[in-house]
């Protein structure tokens, strides 16, 4: 009896051929702008105004126009710093881990990913600027030659780790990201028929000609910073975390915080992943390239990760229990009974509760189900934030210094300010950039189901033929790269 059995699930649906893809990808970066973007960028342009106003405020009045008060010193800023650095880490885990691991499923999504890594580190990086008061004065936290007088950083403060870790942060995902655009920029300038856009993509694409050598170099590099940027997954928010773990507030000092921050930032950022992503695949029409089961497998690594999530906040109880530390104790007794109880049963139920809905097979493929869900753990994951840093704070161990911390309207606005500027880049970005990686996605389209290999089981001697390659990329794909498409 012969049987069919697929080798892996399909990557690539449609039975597309390089010209498909070369003709879809390219195709929202050709035509004109509609008016379904011109109205989101509206909207994004709109937050964004709000922000640099109240950035204004900020900047001409002080941090006393935020809701900081002599107890809660931080509050609104640190955990939106938090919460957007968090929300940056899943580009570089799917860029670069999932890369190391030879995972193909990644290359639909990458690109975007990646984008989104950037540009939520640049929200991110507002708030410690902006929170130290006379922003024009940053560069003192870099370790700049003793040439201020008696002014040098202090080494031991992880404030200061921070900004070696995000600044490296930032800068490899950049790299990263830009050398996966180069063969796709190269194809746009082939195709380009306006002269404004010939020059600048031809700018933009450093002369690439899709020859043997060039791919090995493209591939090397990738390799080589994939290598780089994956401790910077678990270091730059395990650094973050340290920012509360090497203080004495009880409820911050813990040693599970940096698996915590990494597993949490995980979570979050494939929630953003997804959230983008469903988006971007109806408005684009890019729905056999980014797939039910694309959006499957993300959903059972958010499954696993927000798991994570709630062992952590389950074992930070019984470590303050078993402490015997009765200010400990308070501190978490007062995160779930207290006056913020609210914020803390919100992010339990975002966090903890709602995800274990991915088991269940129709949410895992359900796109509706999906893109609430991904919305869900992003509002759970700011509670998060905001209840390790404001209920650790406004009760200490003095009953006449508790207050309450109230956001202002300035606090406010600059956090929907943020989400405004993140919204500019990344419609930016999918305008005029190609939103997936089209050389990668070629190399895999051998591999997918409807067009690629199949294993009779009557036939012991059948040998499954792969596409010669050159380094990773189909050959007939690295000649003359797209010019002809």
């Amino acid at each position: 009896m012969q049987h069919v059995s697929p080798v892996r699930e399909p990557l690539v649906t449609g039975g597309k051929t390089y010209h498909d893809v070369t003709q879809d990808v390219c195709r929202q970066v050709e035509a004109a702008p509609n008016i379904r973007w011109m109205a989101a960028l509206s909207v994004a342009l709109f937050l964004l105004g709000v922000f640099f106003y109240s950035v204004y405020r900020t900047l001409w009045y002080g941090i006393g126009e935020w809701g900081l008060n002599k107890t809660v010193g931080w509050a609104w800023d640190i955990t939106n710093f938090v919460w957007w650095v968090g929300i940056g880490h899943a580009g570089t885990l799917i860029s670069a881990v999932l890369l190391l691991f030879r995972q193909k499923w990644r290359t639909s999504i990458n690109r975007a990913a990646e984008a989104m890594t950037i540009f939520a580190v640049i929200c991110a990086a507002m708030f410690p600027v902006l929170h130290m008061g006379r922003p024009w004065l940053a560069y003192w936290v870099f370790p700049l030659q003793n040439t201020f007088g008696s002014l040098w950083v202090n080494f031991n403060s992880p404030l200061l780790w921070d900004v070696f870790a995000i600044s490296t942060y930032f800068t490899v995902s950049l790299v990263f990201w830009y050398t996966g655009l180069v063969p796709d920029f190269a194809t746009i300038r082939d195709r380009a028929k306006g002269p404004i856009a010939k020059v600048a993509y031809s700018l933009l694409s450093f002369g690439w000609k899709g020859s043997a050598k060039h791919w090995s170099r493209y591939e090397t590099v990738s390799l080589i910073l994939a290598g780089v940027s994956t401790p910077l997954v678990l270091s730059v928010h395990t650094i973050v975390s340290m920012d509360f773990a090497t203080s004495v507030v009880p409820g911050w000092h813990t040693t599970i915080f940096p698996p915590y921050f990494v597993a949490g930032a995980i979570f979050s950022g494939f929630a953003m992943v997804l959230t983008l992503m469903l988006i971007t695949r109806v408005v684009f029409k890019l729905e056999d390239y980014i797939t039910l089961e694309h959006i499957a497998l993300m959903n059972k690594i958010m499954m696993v990760t927000g798991s994570i999530v709630g062992v952590a906040y389950i074992t930070e109880f019984f470590i303050a229990w078993y402490s015997g530390v009765e200010f400990e104790q308070y501190a978490f007794i007062n995160r779930a009974t207290g006056p913020y109880w609210w914020a803390y049963w919100s992010m339990m139920t975002c966090n903890v509760i709602t995800p274990q809905l991915v088991w269940i097979r129709r949410v895992r493929y359900s796109i509706p189900l999906t893109f609430v869900l991904s919305i869900i753990v992003n509002i759970g994951m700011w509670f998060e934030r905001f209840v390790i840093i404001v209920t650790s704070l406004h009760r200490d161990y003095l009953p006449s210094s508790w207050a309450m911390f109230s956001p202002t309207i300035i606090d406010i606005g600059i956090y929907v300010g943020t989400i405004g500027l993140f919204f500019t880049l990344f419609l930016l970005f999918a305008k005029f950039f190609p939103v997936i990686n089209m050389a990668e996605v070629k190399s895999v389209l051998k591999y997918t189901v409807d067009n690629g290999p199949t294993y009779t089981g009557h036939d012991p001697h059948h040998h499954v033929h792969q596409p010669a390659t050159t380094h990773g990329v189909p050959a007939s794909a690295s000649v003359n790269y797209d010019k002809h498409d």
